[in-house]
């Protein structure tokens, strides 16, 4: 990367809320803006409660054809709401499987169209605590409460096969958060706060999975220049000298 580049390179995020969600305190989001401080900017593009087919609305919003703004790497953050079943509470999510896999294919071409280096990251859909989903349910509806859950942990790991899948079909990187969520006993409330959005904890799971991708992928923030001279390289008598090498 070329040192005199005055502008950062962007890592966009793009999910439902875990990603809406991931700049909140303990967030991954903001863990990897921490991470990539000063060497590039993490902008956020997470819409709670969104799925595959409705995301596909956005592409020519949030990814214009112009490979001058495009970001260097992007997460791709969806599924949960895909997995929704069919005649349960939020129906109007589900995607069906087939058409969630055909939907983050469209996703990747329309990115790799933009701007074929791009680092992508197709992110699984995380692990479903069926019991966690209840309680909150009832935590906030009472005896008005859902009587069934409106995900299974079983139908979020077929989603998230397609996704592993589909990864390696396209020759792209991938997370298997469902899977690797649930190799920690106790997953079930370590990882998640109602049964489906992500604790601190889960957060850090994802910031370190998602930096270790792109870490693999070429994107080591260690191996990045800061964006302006570090301070150790001004010389108080003469600043200008570090501004002119750095930024001419």
């Amino acid at each position: 990367m070329d040192v005199k580049t005055k502008m950062r390179p962007q890592i966009l995020l793009f999910g439902d809320s875990i990603t809406e969600q991931s700049f909140t305190s303990g967030g991954w989001g903001a863990a990897l803006a921490d991470t990539y401080s000063r060497k590039a900017d993490v902008i956020v593009r997470g819409y709670g409660g969104y799925n595959t087919r409705w995301a596909l609305f956005l592409l020519h919003h949030i990814f214009a054809m112009d490979n001058k703004s495009a970001p260097v790497a992007t997460t791709i953050f969806f599924g949960a709401n895909d997995a929704v079943l069919p005649g349960r509470n939020s129906e109007k999510q589900h995607v069906p499987v087939e058409e969630y896999r055909d939907n983050l294919r469209k996703i990747v071409q329309h990115l790799q169209a933009i701007a074929p280096t791009m680092i992508i990251a197709l992110i699984t859909p995380p692990p479903i605590d069926e019991e966690g989903r209840m309680e909150f349910a009832r935590s906030l509806y009472g005896e008005n409460s859902m009587k069934l859950p409106e995900r299974t942990n079983e139908v979020a790991g077929v989603y998230a096969k397609q996704c592993i899948e589909l990864a390696k079909d396209m020759g792209i990187n991938s997370i298997d958060l469902w899977s690797k969520m649930q190799e920690t006993d106790g997953w079930q409330k370590t990882f998640l706060s109602d049964g489906l959005h992500l604790t601190p904890e889960g957060n850090a799971v994802v910031h370190k999975e998602v930096v270790r991708v792109f870490s693999e992928a070429g994107l080591s923030a260690e191996d990045m220049p800061h964006d302006f001279p570090h301070h150790s390289k001004i010389d108080g008598k003469n600043p200008e000298k570090a501004f002119r090498v750095q930024c001419s």
